[in-house]
């Protein structure tokens, strides 16, 4: 019997080192895990051999722990980290080692057959979306992990949506396949049902639950098998051809089972390649068809979105991970074969985009940037078109998780960190030269005036294919320690406490953990508040007067306004001045500023639980001061003012609205005929209005509502005091 058994790490080639890519380096019975590879740099460095890839999925199905066998089947790493033992490279936070779960996105390179690999390992619990967000809009393909035994999750169906949104080509991994109740057909109805695509199987597994050995590789027509009592760690299994294994063997039931998935991934395929079209109708063998066919198919449909390839694994018990590997190799596109619309403007020169920007204690911000075109050199000089400013780059980083080595040069299609960008914020667009950024420019007018577009007024940015969501919820990171995780911040000018807005009462905890440990601040928070606003139902009118003497100074204002609901504008901008021929109301300008303070100040304690003051607008009607008069006197009378003419006016509260989309996982029911009017089933919130929706769709729809929450805790009174 033919069986070839081999280690995958004595057939990894020096991927990293140089002039020995065609060696092999084979040792009977010695195990070799080489260390960290040093960052070999290439003038012209080849993109078609590179993966800008990332990890995606639900809370606790299999991310990180899939990440650390990849590490260490690479070479990266010399041991294989645990989630459980808080030992792993990707989760380098302390916060993330205690309690097991992703908080910020972690990027690491390595390289696997020849291929380099850019890889982001993403959050999976919900108050961290924004991580995921802001990673899938430099990233050229993805992995979604699945639970075997859960399928499509709801953070899977979230985080999925973002994905498209990018239009990303995808895997997908069915990791735990040892856990009982694992299911191969259940995961792909799953699939079918939840995300609508269809998913292309490429391996089946041999055995369920805690009989789960390998896989069927259905491309190359081998079974892959683990045997665990020989390789605890999973380096070593063994490829046994079909051929071999089926003969002269009594489990036909088997042979039959894949061979009919096999004519089903072929078929499958022949609808879209027209070669293996031809193959198929000249009734050749399924056996027959050659693998290196098979596999220009599916990675040609899977960069079309024409199908997901599926793979089966368990990387807890060491098993499926290196086929993965060669999946996103095989199947996953290179920055070559992705078109940017934006890049094309800059040619040969720089174009990056600074997508995230975190706080390092020695070495000050950190922007992370890909770049889409030309070349970045260390100690070069950027200029930020959204900024429009200069910048130099003290020093180009290559980022290995929570270990960073500098490199002199990054080129086109590779992710990299750069320190000494003080003026750079997430989401800018940098180039080389304001001269590069205008020339950009003008090609693109002169495309749009071809075409009859609208013409720019600056240089494209690769931020005009950015979801304003990700602008929106990250928070404004210059100058803040908690830059990767951190919520709004504002202080209260009156009490002089810190208000901390979050995503959610954990992402809140994190950050005060983070603020005890990391930076030796004595926290204390407040109790839990929602975020309401108050507003007035009726117009009132009030005068008030302020005379008093201070150091033998007569202090003297005399004012009389009014308040008013606007329905049109949210937030306080000016005082209107209702003139008159007996109060013609002409002041300095230094007064009006300091009487719109004053309103400004009233407006920020409502009278009913002192929450901001919304949709007021605010008339003066007369104005009248001593010489001797202080800025601040005025001030506190327009503020007294207006705090009494909220209360004769009659305020309420508001409850906090958003907008946000809700799928409708109800198969035969006309979205017109569905009750918004009602609370939707198990979920605490109810619907104000209709937005948007899409009439005489039958099925899973996509509907945006506006909706109040009634239950929706996302700040805190946070008071901190250093440690002495």
């Amino acid at each position: 019997m033919n069986i070839a058994s081999y280690s995958v790490k004595r057939l990894l080639r020096f991927c990293h080192r140089p002039n020995s890519t065609n060696a092999c380096f084979v040792k009977k019975k010695a195990r070799f895990h080489w260390g960290r590879p040093a960052y070999i740099q290439h003038d012209h460095e080849s993109m078609a051999k590179t993966r800008n890839i990332g990890i995606m999925a639900h809370i606790d199905a299999g991310k990180t722990t899939t990440t650390e066998r990849m590490l260490f089947y690479s070479g990266f790493s010399r041991r294989l980290g645990d989630v459980d033992h808080g030992d792993t490279v990707m989760d380098y936070m302390e916060q993330e080692r205690e309690r097991g779960i992703t908080i910020s996105s972690a990027s690491i390179t390595f390289n696997w057959k020849g291929h380099k690999v850019n890889l982001i390992d993403t959050p999976g619990h919900v108050d961290f979306t924004v991580e995921v967000e802001r990673s899938l809009r430099v990233l050229d393909g993805a992995v979604g992990i699945l639970d075997a035994s859960a399928g499509v999750e709801a953070q899977t169906l979230t985080v999925w949506r973002q994905a498209d949104h990018y239009y990303i080509p995808r895997l997908i991994y069915l990791n735990k396949m040892d856990k009982p109740g694992s299911s191969l057909e259940m995961c792909l109805q799953s699939v079918r049902d939840k995300l609508h695509v269809e998913p292309l199987v490429l391996n089946i597994p041999i055995g369920s639950g805690k009989e789960f050995v390998g896989v069927h590789d259905l491309v190359n027509l081998q079974s892959l098998r683990w045997d665990l009592s020989s390789s605890k760690d999973g380096t070593e299994f063994v490829a046994q051809p079909f051929n071999t294994q089926f003969k002269n063997s009594n489990v036909q039931e088997d042979y039959e089972e894949i061979n009919k998935a096999r004519s089903d991934l072929i078929g499958r395929l022949a609808d879209f390649d027209e070669h293996l079209a031809d193959l198929v109708l000249c009734d050749t063998k399924m056996e027959d068809i050659p693998a290196e066919d098979i596999i220009r198919a599916i990675r040609t449909a899977t960069i079309k979105h024409k199908v997901v390839p599926v793979l089966c694994g368990s990387s807890l018990k060491n098993k499926g991970v290196q086929p993965l590997l060669d999946a996103i190799n095989l199947y996953l596109p290179s920055p070559m074969d992705i078109s940017y619309g934006f890049a094309r403007y800059y040619g040969t020169d720089l174009c990056a985009l600074a997508f995230k920007v975190v706080h390092d204690k020695q070495r000050g911000p950190l922007t992370f940037v890909r770049l889409y075109s030309g070349m970045l050199k260390s100690g070069a000089n950027i200029y930020n078109i959204n900024r429009s400013s200069s910048e130099k780059t003290s020093r180009l980083l290559q980022v290995y998780a929570d270990e960073l080595h500098d490199i002199s040069t990054a080129v086109a299609g590779n992710i990299v960190a750069v320190a000494g960008l003080k003026e750079t914020f997430t989401g800018d667009t940098l180039t080389s030269s304001l001269r590069v950024a205008q020339t950009a420019a003008k090609k693109y007018n002169q495309e749009a005036h071809e075409k009859g577009k609208k013409h720019l007024t600056e240089p494209p940015k690769s931020e005009e294919i950015s979801d304003d969501y990700c602008n929106a919820a990250t928070c404004p990171e210059r100058g803040q320690a908690l830059s990767p995780q951190c919520g709004q911040v504002e202080i209260n000018t009156e009490t002089g406490q810190t208000i901390l807005s979050g995503m959610g009462e954990l992402h809140l905890d994190i950050i005060k953990s983070r603020l005890e440990k990391e930076y030796g601040l004595d926290v204390d928070l407040g109790p839990l508040q929602i975020a309401f606003r108050e507003t007035i139902v009726d117009s009132a009118e009030v005068t008030e007067i302020l005379d008093k003497e201070l150091n033998g100074k007569r202090q003297f204002v005399h004012l009389k306004l009014s308040v008013h609901a606007d329905v049109d504008n949210r937030e306080f901008q000016h005082i209107e001045l209702q003139r008159s021929t007996e109060h013609p109301l002409h002041i300095k300008h230094k007064m009006l500023k300091a009487i719109e303070n004053g309103v400004r100040s009233g407006l920020s304690h409502g009278s009913l639980l002192n929450f901001p003051v919304i949709h007021t607008s605010v008339h003066l009607h007369e104005f009248s001061t001593h010489y001797h008069t202080t800025l601040p006197m005025i001030t506190a009378c327009a503020s007294m003012a207006l705090q009494k003419a909220l209360k004769k006016a009659g305020s309420v509260l508001l409850e906090p609205m958003m907008a946000m989309e809700v799928v409708l996982l109800l198969p035969g029911v006309l979205l017109p005929a569905f009750p918004f009017d009602q609370p939707l089933a198990g979920v605490a919130f109810r619907v104000v209005r209709l937005l948007a929706r899409f009439p005489g769709l039958v099925g899973p729809q996509l509907v945006v509502v506006v909706v109040v929450m009634l239950v929706l805790v996302n700040m805190k009174v946070v008071s901190s005091s250093s440690k002495m």
